[in-house]
């Protein structure tokens, strides 16, 4: 695999305009070479009627330095991908991890591939797959309906908490995975994890699919209020409580609950893992191929970041994709990130991961480099 090095470090109007300048020098530049030629676990229980959150367990494996541009050489990446993936990487003002994988091949292209970067909701990904798997193995069916009240609400978005009343709402478990794949829903996502057994039911599923550097965090409640420096409470997930408390807290309180986040994110993956699992889910490697088939349709169906990877996929190629976006602080932006599968014409796929940890540069900065990372990919197709 080939791995670049790399790391500095919101809005459409923030900070960090010398930084845009360069990124779009860069892809002027750029752009003659990119169109160049050339073990066991517990089974699962049936869900029951109960809200849990998970307590943050120590990190076992602590994130590795940068390290440089990282390519398998079992088989040749396009030269000039490679070339773009590390400038790319160079000059993006922020902590960023870029991976591409042509699915089917023995190559990888990185740019700080192994590092661990914040997943957000890219983790509600391994959510759907370990639900699925429990399917796949008959625990458990996408047609089985659970009731959501207001103890199971969560925070940020999460529309399925206007449907929620006096009495509760019910629905399927296909219905939730779709709003959670589609819409980023992270109270049907969480219902989802308490239904497949909570975080260790994902870890024991991602390590029986051998996938390494892809850690699960605790749930979303325990999480975005450990990262902003404030212990749940179940009040949070009504209207903008949350957000009342977030900025009652001081400034160094929250900048030092960011930083540890940032430090070792509990969520944090790899994105050269990230793109092997991809690759596996493409190839029937992590689920049967009606799951495979099935999951892979709903985020083909994914609404949220148009304009991120997406935005720069060339007509007659098929996206589909997760995203994850994590809290600002001031200026800084967290856990900005896509990661989905670009299939070309004649259908060849690449597993595409692109993973902002922490960035200071405005959003509109941020879709240049990872739709720069597409039209790469694109460019420097080559058919089998």
């Amino acid at each position: 695999m080939t791995m670049l090095k790399g790391g500095r470090g919101k809005r459409p109007n923030g900070g960090g305009n010398s930084g845009s300048a360069r990124l779009v020098l860069l892809m002027a530049a750029l752009s003659a070479c990119v169109s160049a030629p050339q073990q066991p676990y517990a089974a699962v229980q049936r869900p029951q009627p109960t809200t849990s959150t998970y307590p943050i367990k120590p990190v076992a494996n602590p994130p590795k330095p940068f390290q440089a541009l990282d390519v398998d050489q079992r088989e040749a990446p396009p030269p000039a991908l490679v070339s773009v993936v590390r400038n790319l990487g160079q000059s993006f003002n922020g902590k960023v991890g870029i991976a591409v994988r042509r699915i089917g091949s023995d190559w990888t292209v990185a740019w700080n591939g192994n590092l661990l970067f914040p997943q957000q909701s890219v983790s509600k990904l391994w959510v759907s797959m370990a639900f699925l798997d429990a399917v796949d193995r008959g625990k458990i069916r996408l047609s089985d309906s659970t009731t959501i009240t207001k103890k199971d609400l969560t925070l940020f978005h999460q529309p399925t908490a206007a449907l929620v009343g006096n009495s509760g709402w019910t629905t399927t478990y296909s219905d939730l995975m779709r709003r959670a794949m589609t819409q980023s829903d992270n109270t049907a996502n969480d219902t989802l994890l308490r239904a497949v057994g909570g975080p260790d039911a994902v870890r024991g599923y991602l390590a029986r699919r051998y996938i390494r550097d892809i850690r699960f965090g605790p749930g979303e409640r325990l999480l975005q209020s450990t990262t902003a420096g404030l212990e749940w409470r179940q009040d949070y997930s009504i209207g903008r409580n949350f957000y009342a408390a977030r900025a009652k807290l001081p400034m160094a309180a929250r900048q030092k609950a960011l930083d540890n986040y940032l430090a070792s994110p509990p969520d944090g993956a790899a994105p050269s893992s990230i793109v092997q699992a991809l690759a596996k889910l493409k190839q029937n490697d992590m689920l049967s191929p009606a799951s495979s088939q099935l999951l892979m349709s709903i985020m083909s169906e994914a609404k949220t970041g148009p304009q991120r990877i997406k935005g720069g996929v060339p007509a007659g190629w098929h996206y589909l994709h997760k995203t994850g976006t994590g809290q600002e602080l001031g200026a800084r932006s967290t856990g900005f990130n896509d990661i989905g599968i670009m299939t070309a014409p004649d259908g060849t796929s690449y597993a595409v991961a692109v993973m902002i940890g922490s960035t200071t540069e405005p959003i509109p900065t941020r879709w240049q480099l990872m739709q720069a990372v597409a039209k790469a990919v694109a460019a420097n197709h080559e058919a089998r």
